[in-house]
């Protein structure tokens, strides 16, 4: 009888209670970066643009460009279609101006790209998916 008092006491005092266990706390750390604001925004991928040497790097620019919550600017807009023209990738510069249509809220603001970048198309000699395959 003692040695079996003796037995769970020993077992009570082996095991840590609740309150005495120590349990693993996750924080995570929130990173503190800045917001980027509109100019930032268009420099950095003015910049990314002119210095894309090929193909791959100059998606992977514009799938991270269009994928954040604004229109990018038509200087963005114009380093990546010379961009595209200079890795010699004409249907990527084309694309480009319909990422642009998708992107817009209305299609005056489209038409608003276009006449601003009318002259970087005839330079470069870009036409609208609209031009090449007009509506039935």
């Amino acid at each position: 009888m003692m040695r079996a008092a003796l037995t769970t006491a020993l077992r009570a005092a082996a095991r840590p209670s609740v309150t005495a266990r120590s349990t693993p706390i996750f924080v995570r750390f929130a990173h503190a970066h800045a917001q980027e604001s509109f100019e930032q925004f268009s420099a950095r991928y003015v910049s990314f643009f002119q210095n894309a040497e090929d193909l791959f790097e100059l998606q992977r620019g514009l799938n991270n460009c269009f994928a954040h919550d604004l229109v990018p600017s038509p200087e963005v807009i114009e380093a990546a279609v010379k961009a595209a023209r200079r890795v010699n990738d004409y249907s990527t510069a084309v694309r480009i101006f319909e990422g642009i249509k998708e992107k817009v809220e209305n299609k005056t603001q489209y038409e608003t790209y276009l006449t601003e970048l009318k002259g970087l198309r005839e330079e470069l000699g870009i036409a609208l998916r609209e031009e090449m395959y007009p509506p039935a």
